[in-house]
């Protein structure tokens, strides 16, 4: 990886060599880094090209991210594929084109991401002079960004700066979960700039009055799982964020060292994983679901998704997800010598 320095003199280059008359699309996969990511880059490229929009392909509804799109006042709209010959240049930040088949068919002038790259990566549809700064060792893109306008010189206004630290605090779980010091600089020098008012009014907006009666749900279904966990069912819902919501709340609770949240959307099961780092929750969430779907995370968060029909007829998809949780061992791991270990679970 590049030493900032030179990643902030070629965003220097690359901005200089804009131009006027093109018509920039930032789209997004809108949660809080990405939006804030992308009002930054927006806030770049504006004086150099002819105007800059923000879109996102999913739909908002978690209240802190409506919050933050409503106090700040982020100009993000619905992406229309239909309409994307208006713009002449895309972006893409927070994200990579293969991470979302909304992506695809877009061919991508710049690319700013924190994610890992994928294998392929020579294959990505970007553009022969794309800008690309992909760095998977930062614990948010919005520091990636907060450090271009350092170097930029461009001071950002209370709202920018408040999305950023907003941004740089949710991904890196206010630096419980990841975050290194480039990211703790980066969220020192925007505390000087934010308003901590307003940021205290997003983070605070975490719950709608229509999601209390999922907690009801969690707290009648609630069951102890392999002696220091828990599991919650809410059968159909209408987003993997409610799951979400529910599965964070249970992480205050004293004792309760993990838990997983599950729930139907659409045609879909969907198991959502938090821990307290005791126990590697990316790893378990593999071993219960890694043949029936997509399964995985980090040490203390995770996620799982199959399809509907994978739950055998006669089984109740409750029952289907508790007996998994219950029973299913860690698959074996590779050390980077490449010797296999011991990946027995235990309680």
């Amino acid at each position: 990886m590049l030493p900032t320095a030179e990643l902030v003199a070629n965003m220097k280059q690359w901005r200089q060599s804009l131009d006027k008359d093109d018509r920039w699309c930032i789209l997004i996969n809108a949660d809080p880094d990405a939006l804030a990511s992308a009002l930054a880059l927006r806030r770049i490229l504006l004086p150099r090209v002819h105007n800059a929009d923000i879109a996102r392909i999913n739909e908002v509804t978690r209240p802190d991210n409506l919050a933050m799109i409503r106090y700040l006042r982020i100009p993000v709209r619905v992406w229309q594929a239909e309409k994307a010959d208006q713009y002449t240049r895309f972006a893409i930040v927070d994200s990579q084109p293969h991470h979302h088949k909304s992506f695809c068919g877009v061919v991508f002038d710049c690319v700013i991401d924190h994610h890992p790259l994928p294998s392929n990566a020579d294959n990505s549809p970007y553009s022969p002079d794309a800008y690309c700064d992909i760095r998977p060792g930062l614990g948010a893109t919005s520091t990636m960004m907060t450090r271009y306008m350092q170097g930029l010189r461009m001071r950002p206004g209370p709202r920018l700066a408040t999305a950023l630290l907003y941004g740089i605090r949710t991904d890196t779980g206010a630096f419980e979960r990841s975050g290194d010091e480039d990211d703790l600089r980066a969220y020192q020098w925007l505390s000087r700039h934010a308003d901590n008012n307003l940021l205290r009014r997003i983070v605070r907006s975490e719950y709608l009055r229509d999601w209390l009666p999922l907690f009801s749900r969690a707290f009648r279904s609630l069951t102890d799982c392999r002696g220091s966990g828990a599991f919650a069912w809410l059968n159909e819902v209408n987003s993997a964020d409610l799951l979400v919501a529910v599965a964070d709340f249970f992480t205050r609770v004293h004792g309760l060292k993990w838990i997983a949240v599950s729930g139907i959307v659409g045609k879909t099961v969907i198991v959502i994983f938090r821990g307290d780092g005791g126990r590697d929750i990316g790893r378990l969430a593999d071993a219960c679901f890694y043949d029936v779907g997509q399964a995985g995370g980090h040490r203390n968060m995770g996620r799982a998704e199959f399809p509907l029909a994978a739950v055998p007829e006669n089984i109740k998809v409750a029952d289907f997800v508790l007996k998994r949780l219950q029973t299913r061992k860690l698959r074996r791991a590779t050390s980077p010598a490449g010797e296999d270990k011991d990946s027995a679970d235990t309680p």
